[in-house]
């Protein structure tokens, strides 16, 4: 694998956006975690639960860790759909959709349910509708 995501299961929108990349990711160079998932241990990574919730994380395969834009670029680089996340590399304007991407990531539950993502979240066969 050349990328490991750490992504929230229990975020609609990100569940639909790891959806949308394992689609896009024909030659398998991307592992997906979810850190809200049984079994899962942050201190493996270094890096806290409450970190790993409050951006996106990757980890490259040469033990690299990314995060918020970064991990965005490098996923959407290595599904090679690069182009449409082009403005994360335009350095004047990082500062900028860093801090919204963080605004982003903080309200996540909120924009999943306004976008009508809060679909049910499922598992061992029973389903729970989740809203935040």
């Amino acid at each position: 694998m050349e990328l490991t995501l750490y992504y929230d299961g229990h975020c609609s929108f990100c569940r639909a956006e790891m959806a949308r990349l394992r689609g896009w990711d024909r030659a398998g160079r991307i592992a997906f975690v979810d850190i809200a998932g049984e079994g899962f241990l942050p201190e493996e990574l270094g890096v806290s639960l409450q970190a790993l919730n409050t951006e996106l994380y990757a980890r490259t395969a040469d033990g690299r860790m990314l995060v918020g834009v970064d991990a965005i670029l490098a996923a959407y680089t290595a599904v090679g759909k690069g182009w449409r996340v082009l403005p994360l590399r335009v350095a004047l304007l990082r500062p900028a959709l860093s801090a919204l991407y963080r605004g982003f990531a903080r309200n996540r539950y909120r924009i999943s349910a306004w976008l009508g993502l809060d679909a049910p979240v499922c598992s061992d066969g029973v389903c729970e509708r989740k809203i935040f």
